[in-house]
Parts: structure tokens; C-alpha cells; sequence
């Protein structure tokens, strides 16, 4: 690829879209049933990708990646006529007679840019709103999930139209290359030192962005809630995809007595998802790259190993880890973990968790498992998050009727459902005022 690619690749699509070809409820209808096919017809080869990448067993790879974009695309095609519909507005009296509306606007050209830990649903799930808000896209797949990313630039050209969308495969070079253009939006998700990155060259051209970054997502267990059940629920969400998934639960805020009483419980969820033997269960995934790997295995001497703590780099394995009597100032609590490691830090109370959380960034989610309503309502009105849920971490991310996005140093911009047409459109206002 050379660096005039993504220039002329924006200029086909800049042209598609200023024909008006995109605006038309039919097209944009037509292109999220086309994606449909290519999610159903071709489930087997994307499939066979994330397991290559990732070590992602097919189930998993369809509920979390394809399943996920599906349900995502069936709820916007179910009600995507009534969320385009022009919004009355009411008119002061001093200049009636007029009436005035909002009307939803495509933006133009839009740049995503996919993570590695869910490339098809990270790439796919967005460029559903952006196809349904009317706009013509350039997707670009992470090179970091190499065989899923050739997959992707395989398939959309033959399902989708070749004149509203892109796939560019590649690395820094390409990326940086397709950052120095004139994009009308650019969905970004991945990591915040990237993120600076993004929101650097999109200013050149006052291009407005979409960064879902990540961070330390805590989970606050409180004494008195069913900690077997807690247990369960916190082992799926953190080490589902091998803990490379940016809103896993990243630490447990253990309060009181809830930290000692946890540990068996943890120990006996872990080995009921993966078996004794994580590294033969076909069930759980592998680290991406060795260098992920090689940031990750110091992080097993931060605390006393609960359980697990095996690996093999050659396997790109990592044991299920839950380590105990954690430093709140160890490595494993100082960067976002993305990756199979649960640190437990043990704090005397809810004001001592509250403050805890206060004084880091803002996190992508926040889970609390607890009895009282009276902790609900405090982390509710006290604590500011993506996301926060209570008995059920990662839940959020798959109800399309919830926006889903950052706050802070954990992203910016929402998305899913309605919220993506939101993001992909401009809400104009329109006023007509009689001449006579």
C-alpha cells in the first residue's frame, strides 16, 4: 500500500457520498441486510480467523463477536425509519407563525479504526451505525489480529457497496497515512496513549472523534453478598477471551472480611469454567502477541497467587490468576491489566472503596456485588464511570437500548443503538417561517 491509497480511497467514497447515493432509508437498509449476510454466511471463516488470532472456540467467537454484531444490526434495523424522523420543536411565540424540527444529518466520510481483542465485533458493530446514519466508511482492522483482519478485507467488498466502503489493512504506516486525511468522523477504539494520537490529527482538520479506550475497571465486593454467585460472575467477565476485553472487571475492591471469604469461591469458579488444565481446554483463549505476554507475566509476582499463576510463552498461555494481599501501589494496579489477572485489594470500608476509585481515572465500567441499597445508591450518586452495574459485570455492553462509551481518560462518545445514529449523524435544526 503507499501513502496515496488512503487518498484516493476517501476520494471514491467522498464522491459516492456527495451524490445523496447514501441518504435514502433503502440504502442504507439494504447495506445493514447485506452485512447480515456476511455475518451469517460467512460465520465459519470468521470464526476459523478468531481462533487463529486469539484462540477464541467457535462459541465463544459467535456469541461475543458475530451473535453480538447481529443483535446489534436487528435492533437498528427494526427501528431505524422512527429514529431518523424529523424531531418537532416547539417555537417561541415571538416568531410564530414558523415551525421548526430537527433532522438527522449523515456526517460524510467515517474513519474506524478496530481493536485486536474483538476485530469483528469492535469493527463491524460500529460500522453498523455508521451505515445507518448514511455515511460512507473507510474500516481499518488491526494488524495485531492478522488473519482476521484479511478475512474482513476479503468479505466487505463482496457484500458491501465498493463505492461507500473501504476496508485498508496495514500497520502504523497505513494508519498514519489514513490519519493525515480529511474525515468527516473518526471511531477510534483501543488504547489511550493511541487515543492521544488519534485526537492529535483529527484536530489538523477539526475532524470531531469517537475514542472507547479502557482502563482499570474495579469491582467493589461488599460482606453479606452471595459470594459464590459473586464469584462465578466476576471469573466470566474478567477471564472470558483470556481477559483481553476492555470493560473485564480489572481488580476487586474486597471490603472487610470479603476478601479472605472470596478466594475459595474464585478458586472454585475458575475451575469450573476451565477445568484444572486452563492450558488444554479448548474453552479459553491465548494472549495476542508475545510482547502482551511479556508485559503481563510480571504482574504474577505482585500478590499472593490464590491460584493458577502457570504460563507458557511459546502457547502465549496464561493460567486464570487471582492474586491476593495486593499493594494498592504494585505494578498489576498501576496500567490497565487486559489480561488474566485479578488483582484482590483489601479496603476497610465503602468510603475507603469510593475514595479509591476517586483517585484514579475515571474507569470504563464499574461492578459492585452488595446487599444494600443504601451502597447502590452511594456508588450511584458518588462515583463517575462508564458504566456501572450492579451483579453482573460486561452485562451493559449488550443491551443496545444502553449507550455504551468512556468518561474521562476511559474514552469519549457513545455508541449502540439510537446513540450510534447520534454519533454518526449531525442533529440539524431547521426553522421555516411563512413570507406572508
Amino acid at each position: 500500500m503507499t501513502p496515496a491509497t488512503p487518498a484516493a480511497a476517501l476520494a471514491r467514497l467522498r464522491a459516492t457520498f456527495n451524490t445523496g447515493r447514501t441518504k435514502p432509508l433503502s440504502w442504507r437498509l439494504g447495506q445493514l441486510e447485506a452485512l447480515r449476510g456476511l455475518l451469517t454466511e460467512r460465520s465459519e471463516e470468521l470464526q476459523a480467523a478468531l481462533l487463529t488470532d486469539l484462540g477464541k472456540n467457535p462459541a465463544e467467537a459467535y456469541r461475543a463477536e458475530i451473535g453480538f454484531t447481529l443483535n446489534e444490526l436487528d435492533h437498528t434495523v427494526a427501528h431505524l425509519e422512527e429514529w431518523l424522523r424529523p424531531k418537532p420543536a416547539a417555537v417561541p411565540d415571538a416568531f410564530l407563525p414558523a415551525g421548526a424540527q430537527v433532522v438527522w444529518d449523515p456526517l460524510g466520510v467515517v474513519l474506524i479504526i478496530g481493536p485486536w481483542n474483538y476485530p469483528v465485533q469492535l469493527v463491524l458493530a460500529p460500522l453498523v451505525g455508521a451505515l445507518a446514519s448514511g455515511n460512507t466508511v473507510v474500516i481499518k482492522p488491526s494488524e495485531l489480529a492478522p488473519a482476521t483482519s484479511a478475512v474482513l478485507a476479503e468479505l466487505v467488498p463482496r457484500y458491501l457497496d465498493n463505492d461507500a466502503v473501504a476496508v485498508v489493512e496495514g500497520a502504523i504506516p497505513e494508519t498514519t497515512a489514513l490519519l493525515e486525511q480529511r474525515f468527516d468522523h473518526i471511531f477510534y477504539t483501543g488504547s489511550g496513549n493511541v487515543g492521544r494520537i488519534v485526537m492529535t490529527a483529527a484536530a489538523q482538520h477539526l475532524t470531531p472523534v469517537t475514542l472507547e479506550l479502557g482502563g482499570k475497571s474495579p469491582v467493589v465486593v461488599e460482606p453479606g453478598a452471595d459470594l459464590a454467585v459473586t464469584a462465578r460472575r466476576i471469573a466470566r467477565g474478567k477471564f472470558a477471551n483470556a481477559g483481553q476485553t476492555c470493560v473485564a472487571p480489572d481488580y476487586v475492591l474486597a471490603i472487610g472480611d470479603a476478601a479472605s471469604e472470596l478466594e475459595p469461591h474464585l478458586a472454585a469458579a475458575v475451575h469450573e469454567l476451565y477445568g484444572e488444565d486452563p492450558a488444554g481446554n479448548p474453552n479459553y483463549g491465548k494472549i495476542i502477541n508475545e510482547r502482551n505476554f511479556d508485559r503481563l507475566t510480571p504482574f504474577l509476582g505482585d500478590g499472593r497467587v490464590v491460584l493458577g499463576g502457570g504460563h507458557d510463552r511459546a502457547a502465549r498461555h496464561i493460567d486464570p490468576t487471582v492474586l491476593a494481599d495486593v499493594p494498592p501501589d504494585a505494578p498489576v494496579m498501576r496500567e490497565e491489566i487486559f489480561g488474566p489477572v485479578l488483582p484482590i485489594v483489601s479496603v476497610p470500608d465503602l468510603d475507603t472503596a469510593i475514595a479509591f476509585i476517586n483517585d484514579r481515572d475515571k474507569p470504563l465500567a464499574l461492578y459492585a456485588f452488595t446487599g444494600t441499597e443504601e451502597t447502590k445508591r452511594r456508588l450511584t450518586g458518588e462515583t463517575s464511570s462508564g458504566a456501572l452495574t450492579f451483579g453482573l459485570p460486561v452485562s451493559h455492553l449488550a443491551m443496545p437500548e444502553l449507550p455504551f462509551g468512556g468518561v474521562g481518560a476511559s474514552g469519549m462518545g457513545r455508541y449502540h443503538g439510537e446513540y450510534s445514529i447520534d454519533t454518526f449523524s449531525h442533529a440539524k435544526a431547521v426553522v421555516d417561517k411563512p413570507l406572508n
